[in-house]
């Protein structure tokens, strides 16, 4: 026994009472405004009424767009890209378009095959979390497509084949710096920073940003290392931090981010060190849970689920004024002061 037919876009303008080309525009919120609000309200009641699906394969055979965006983040277990990923998604969703998510495992190679596979299957743009500071697989998907979103850093001028893509990224610089003021505030003279890897461009604002600061503070650089963790994650986090107490005795410590900063906490543990009582900790993202954490972490928050609906406007932006000249943003950080962070130790 066969199913009922799927309505048609004819099914819900008959309904509606309007003719089908009105109700595909009232359909589609690329056209949005292109009909009454009355006659758009009466057009999805009927289409909701008849379980109406719009044809994506066919509207994409009319317009020569797939509709689907292309979405690469290193690493769908880090708890920063859930709340961007969810921006993504729904603001691509009110305009019609949907997001095909993949996780690189932080691997070229895999990166390089995802981007391809993606490009062959007809994506209309991407938006790629791609934190290298050279990441030869999105220059060439910026030279050969020009839709081209990079989230969670900013173009680097020094790398001349991606000056075409746009970029949303969080005020760091504005962020560390705040970090180290509020420390600075407590009493703390030696700070040091656990950074992520070298390679990454979030590494290097992060980093400079720490320098700046310490300068900008009146305190000695030789007072305030920098140590680098192999990646933005606890167990990471928790070697590096292994290696500062080795070689330092700082009374403060800024992490690169809230996964470095956990592995912090596990390293001060097994020496019997107390935190804050002994050592104050601030993390980098303000990631889900970490209030609860035991102390609840003090944290410089980037705004994730702006910085998501940023990149989808700007993908959207680009794939149809496809010569407009790239577009960087830059949102703002604030400092979440939690139990993590006290004055030093007398």
């Amino acid at each position: 026994m066969t199913g009922m037919p799927r309505p048609t876009i004819r099914d819900v303008a008959r309904a509606a009472g309007v003719h089908p080309g009105t109700a595909s525009r009232a359909l589609d919120p690329a056209r949005d405004g292109r009909v009454t609000p009355e006659t758009a309200r009466r057009v999805r009641e009927a289409a909701d009424r008849l379980g109406y699906v719009p044809d994506q394969f066919g509207r994409g055979l009319r317009t020569g767009r797939s509709q689907l965006i292309g979405v690469l983040v290193p690493d769908l277990g880090n708890p920063v890209f859930p709340p961007i990923l969810r921006g993504i998604e729904e603001t691509l969703r009110a305009a019609g378009y949907e997001a095909v998510i993949a996780s690189t495992d932080d691997r070229v190679d895999r990166e390089r095959d995802l981007l391809e596979t993606l490009r062959l299957r007809g994506a209309d743009g991407f938006i790629i979390a791609s934190s290298r500071r050279e990441d030869p697989a999105v220059a060439a998907l910026v030279a050969s497509t020009g839709a081209v979103v990079l989230v969670n850093r900013l173009v680097d001028p020094a790398v001349g084949t991606e000056r075409g893509a746009d970029s949303v990224a969080s005020d760091d610089d504005a962020g560390v710096a705040a970090a180290v003021r509020h420390l600075v505030g407590l009493g703390h003279r030696t700070i040091a920073h656990v950074s992520g890897p070298e390679e990454l461009s979030m590494t290097t604002v992060r980093r400079a940003a720490f320098e700046r600061a310490v300068r900008d503070a009146g305190l000695d650089p030789r007072d305030c290392p920098v140590v680098e963790a192999g990646r933005y994650a606890a167990e990471e986090g928790e070697r590096a931090a292994a290696r500062l107490f080795d070689a330092h005795a700082p009374t403060a410590v800024i992490a690169g981010n809230d996964m470095i900063a956990v592995g912090c906490y596990a390293e001060l543990r097994r020496r019997g060190l107390r935190c804050p009582d002994d050592v104050s900790v601030i993390g980098v993202n303000d990631m889900p849970l970490a209030g609860f954490l035991d102390p609840p972490l003090t944290t410089v928050a980037i705004p994730q689920y702006d910085i998501g609906a940023a990149a989808a406007e700007l993908v959207l932006g680009r794939i149809t004024h496809r010569d407009r000249a790239p577009v960087s943003r830059i949102l703002p950080t604030r400092l979440v002061v939690r139990g993590s962070t006290a004055a030093p130790p007398r």
